[in-house]
């Protein structure tokens, strides 16, 4: 990363002068985020009912919480929106003047909407397991016994086990810009695969193209294992769909500039 900060500075003798999105995107990301930080009841009851990303079953879901979701971050955890910034501030410039600024704009948030809708499909496939196995654990029961209780309940319309499924649908959301800042890294070592990059305390530089793939492998396998409250598959998601734009621009010749707009 220090080799990326030297060169950031050849291009702009007069220092960093970031280009205008992705200084905006930075100015919005860190206004929200204090936002929630000096409004924490604002933040629990609007902010993030409203804007975080919801299931598409859950009564609080509204379809632009697959924009809005990504320029909120963790109230509690400065760590989440520090290093999604700071990857927004040491990658973001390459690309924004290798592309130009709507271009650059448009593949970041294809990136995020690509990550929010993997994440749905996640949640589709999950929330159902999730429930049951989280109603074992806080009684001490059985995983099959309660999923026969829940589907008996279910085909029976119980409506205080629907009410409670809806409460819980409610409960899984997901922030950050993180599915973007990966679409984003995967851009750089689309654009620039050898260039060398330097990971926190590890002095060994990287290729720009290995160290997406490693990050592409671990993310699937924290993802598979269940590892934390992470969205790793919404990251995943990020890179998918910005893996899908930059083959289109590579097989029209627009992966290292000639701007289409």
């Amino acid at each position: 990363m220090r080799y990326i900060l030297k060169n950031m500075a050849f291009m702009n003798p007069r220092g960093v002068n970031l280009p205008p999105v992705t200084l905006n995107l930075i100015i919005i990301n860190v206004l929200l985020w204090l936002v929630e930080f000096l409004f924490p009841h604002f933040a629990e009851a609007g902010l993030y009912r409203h804007c975080a990303l919801h299931y598409v079953e859950a009564s609080d879901f509204n379809p632009a919480q697959i924009i809005t979701y990504m320029f909120l971050h963790d109230r509690g955890n400065l760590l989440h929106i520090f290093f999604n910034m700071f990857t927004l501030f040491m990658f973001g410039p390459i690309l924004e003047r290798t592309w130009g600024a709507k271009r650059f704009l448009l593949f970041y948030m294809i990136c995020g909407v690509g990550a929010a809708l993997v994440q749905e499909g996640v949640w589709a496939l999950t929330w159902h397991h999730d429930y049951i196995e989280a109603i074992a654990q806080q009684n001490g029961l059985y995983y099959e016994y309660v999923r026969q209780m829940v589907l008996s309940g279910e085909a029976n319309h119980d409506l205080e086990l629907i009410r409670n499924e809806e409460m819980f649908k409610n409960m899984l959301l997901t922030i950050g810009a993180s599915g973007a800042i990966f679409g984003l890294l995967l851009g750089f070592a689309f654009v620039f695969p050898n260039m060398p990059l330097y990971l926190f305390f590890i002095p060994i530089p990287i290729k720009a193209k290995w160290m997406v793939i490693g990050y592409a492998v671990l993310e699937f396998f924290l993802g598979v294992s269940g590892g934390g409250i992470v969205a790793h598959f919404a990251h995943l998601g990020g890179m998918l769909f910005g893996l899908i734009v930059l083959l289109i621009w590579k097989k029209k010749g627009l992966l290292h500039g000639n701007r289409f707009f």
